[in-house]
């Protein structure tokens, strides 16, 4: 699969999300969709971003938007981290790492010292039209949601 770029219509996929769903981006497309990759369950910073996606549910449905979490981790791993923070949406699970390749998320990262290959934490939006009209590189958790929020209102 190539990468998508902005402005461009996102090839369909299929994947695996929590409470036993199958997620297809075709089946969707009554909906704006922010897609937010995040490098691993249960870790504080991917914690502290989940629950404010969590936090601000109702505000993005008013928005006619879905949330989904990606990340690399199993849909048991997934489970317990959604359970544990009681999210409002589901995760993910990428483990082949299509999406990731998809949008372009994996880079080598440095961590205690050791270059590693993970997710570079990134948000998404896809419109109605099925095209991503949004992307946020780098992400840092603090205020992230609210700038999704702020993008969706000015459509």
């Amino acid at each position: 699969m190539t990468q998508i770029t902005h402005g461009h219509v996102v090839p369909d996929f299929e994947i695996a999300a929590t409470g036993d769903k199958t997620i297809r981006l075709s089946e969707l497309k009554t909906h704006n969709v922010v897609l937010y990759f995040y490098p691993k369950d249960s870790t504080p910073g991917c914690t502290q971003e989940g629950l404010a996606f969590r936090d601000a549910k109702e505000t993005f449905s008013e928005l006619d938007t879905l949330i989904f979490g990606i990340s690399r981790d199993s849909l048991r791993s997934h489970e317990n981290f959604k359970t544990k923070q009681s999210f409002n949406f589901d995760l993910l699970s990428d483990s082949d790492e299509q999406l990731c390749q998809l949008f372009d998320v994996i880079k080598m990262k440095n961590m205690y010292g050791k270059e590693v290959r993970g997710i570079e934490r990134s948000t998404f939006i896809i419109d109605k039209n099925g095209v991503l009209i949004k992307e946020w590189r780098k992400v840092k958790v603090k205020n992230h949601v609210e700038e999704v929020l702020e993008f969706l209102k000015s459509l």
